[in-house]
């Protein structure tokens, strides 16, 4: 039982400090001012140099005995650690500041002293030369973050904008972009009326759109009334056609149809007998129809003789002298009475 504590105790006490590395690599510097004339103040009233760090990670992690330097000479590693601290500012213990929680952050003022508050660090920067700043965990041999922050301008600063782990990670931003305190990158949201002021300042734009609203409203009201007149126009020109030619009504049509079908079902019911043209007239018609041709009284045609009939009239007067006739006529005539010739076609 002893021996398999042992092993436990063992085993934890080399996860330690894989755990405690895992943890110290969520915390990064993240902005440096190291020329501040106007910017962010103390709780003097000074403007002191100021360095940022950030817990990027999404738990509470407390910073309290890590070291902040801007010596390079503690890279040496033949360097004892009593003598690598000397040469470093400790984050002190005892402010609940120091424990920052997922994504916050924390300002600490440099070329100042620890009586002056607990976030107050003797680091040294010199504004006029390129500064080396690192953070290492609380043994002072693991570096966790370093950076070289270039010389800046009055206010301007140093600050994160990805975690690539690459010099293109960092960018000097302007006095009127500065973020201390709180995220490097943010996002602004702008409401439309807002861009389009930024974007228009003089009103030109405003000025074109309302004018061509305008005239596009005009020229819809245009040809809404010119269609709606053309509209009019035809529908008074319908009634003036229907007024002087009135239709008859669909059911004369249909009546007149159906009395024409009739009739001509009696003619083709009854033959020619009865409704037509006599056997005897069509006999008469085609032999004078010959007599022309060899007269050459006859049009000339292509050959084929027709004859199509055609409702004249001229027939119901003969029905009246051949009914006169059998009435005062023997029934026998002597002479045969040859009826008009019918049109020829």
């Amino acid at each position: 039982m002893n021996k398999f504590g042992l092993l436990i105790g063992i085993m934890l006490m080399g996860a330690t400090p894989k755990m405690f590395a895992q943890m110290d690599r969520s915390i990064k510097l993240n902005e440096v001012m190291t020329n501040n004339v106007t910017s962010l103040q103390d709780e003097y009233g000074k403007h002191e140099a100021w360095l940022e760090i950030e817990n990027n990670s999404y738990s509470t992690y407390n910073i309290r005995g890590m070291y902040i330097t801007t010596d390079r000479s503690v890279l040496d590693r033949n360097m004892s650690v009593p003598e690598r601290i000397k040469r470093m500012s400790i984050i002190p213990n005892g402010d609940e500041r120091t424990s920052l929680s997922g994504q916050q952050h924390l300002v600490l003022f440099l070329n100042s002293q620890p009586h002056l508050g607990s976030l107050h660090l003797t680091a040294f920067v010199d504004a006029t030369q390129p500064v080396w700043i690192a953070l290492y965990n609380g043994n002072a041999t693991q570096l966790i973050d370093s950076i070289t922050v270039p010389v800046l301008g009055q206010d301007q600063s140093f600050a994160r904008i990805a975690n690539n782990g690459t010099a293109k990670d960092w960018e000097v931003k302007s006095a009127d972009r500065v973020t201390p305190g709180i995220a490097n990158v943010t996002t602004v949201s702008e409401s439309k009326v807002d861009k389009f002021k930024r974007e228009d300042p003089y009103g030109f734009g405003m000025a074109l759109m309302a004018m061509g609203i305008v005239f596009f409203c005009l020229a819809l009201l245009w040809i809404t009334f010119t269609l709606f007149g053309m509209l009019m126009r035809h529908m008074d020109t319908a009634k003036m056609v229907a007024n002087k030619q009135p239709i008859k009504p669909i059911t004369k049509t249909v009546e007149k149809t159906m009395e024409v079908g009739h009739k001509t079902g009696v003619i083709l019911k009854e033959g020619l007998n009865t409704k037509g043209i006599d056997r005897e007239v069509y006999m008469a018609v085609i032999g004078l129809a010959l007599r022309q041709y060899e007269d050459d009284i006859h049009d000339v045609e292509s050959g084929i003789i027709t004859i199509k009939p055609k409702d004249t009239g001229w027939d119901d007067e003969y029905s009246q002298m051949t009914h006169l006739h059998e009435a005062f006529i023997p029934t026998k005539p002597t002479t045969p009475n040859i009826p008009k010739t019918p049109e020829l076609h």
